[in-house]
């Protein structure tokens, strides 16, 4: 039960946290920029799925509120998550297609609220302790049947 619990309260976390969604065609050789402001001091992340991929190359650039880069990726899968540093309350995401066709993108850009979640990943921690305990206890006393080796 209790890691239920801490997993269904780091949801809740996760889910309440600040995050910008869009869905859009991106041109070759076009940007999209996303920004995103009040983020706590944490960790960030952003997510883009590539609709329809077949090996296209998307650029992802994560910039503070200087414009000075904070991370960069070339994505080249169908789904792509990333995070980041959040030291500022302002940052923003500069997404390229790199590729030689139009793009159909799914981005994500947010915060995780992971300084939340600590209390939850304790409780989750000592329901897995307590489990792996319980297990030991229950199997150190368990005795397989083993066959007679040597009948004659």
């Amino acid at each position: 039960m209790l890691c239920i619990s801490g997993m269904i309260w780091i949801s809740f976390v996760f889910l309440e946290g600040q995050r910008i969604s869009d869905v859009f065609w991106l041109e070759e050789s076009s940007s999209y920029n996303t920004r995103a402001e009040k983020y706590r001091e944490g960790i960030g992340y952003y997510k883009i799925f590539v609709d329809e991929f077949a090996g296209e190359k998307i650029f992802v650039q994560i910039l503070d509120a200087n414009s000075n880069i904070i991370e960069e990726q070339v994505i080249q899968t169908k789904m792509s998550v990333g995070y980041f540093e959040i030291k500022d309350s302002k940052y923003h995401a500069k997404i390229t297609n790199i590729a030689e066709k139009p793009v159909r993108l799914e981005v994500e850009f947010g915060e995780t609220r992971s300084h939340d979640m600590i209390p939850a990943g304790s409780l989750l921690l000592v329901g897995s302790v307590l489990m792996i305990i319980a297990t030991y206890v229950k199997m150190k006393n368990y005795r397989i049947a083993q066959p007679d080796e040597n009948i004659s």
